[in-house]
């Protein structure tokens, strides 16, 4: 297996994982707001699933280079 393959894997399951863990962590922080049709700010929305995202591919990174 090669670098690149390699790196697609690690997108692809920080992408996954960014939309699981994201949409719970949306539904845990802003799930309140959400039911009363207050909707939070964008960028807090983007960081919600940003956060898990990073985090996947920085794991995986630093895994790798062991």
């Amino acid at each position: 297996m090669d670098k690149m393959t390699l790196r697609q894997g690690i997108i692809r399951k920080a992408c996954l994982t960014s939309v699981v863990v994201g949409s719970a962590l949306l539904l845990i922080n802003h799930g309140d707001t959400i039911k009363a049709q207050e909707y939070p700010a964008l960028w807090k929305v983007g960081l919600t699933y940003l956060v898990p995202f990073l985090v996947t591919i920085w794991g995986s990174l630093s895994f790798e280079g062991k």
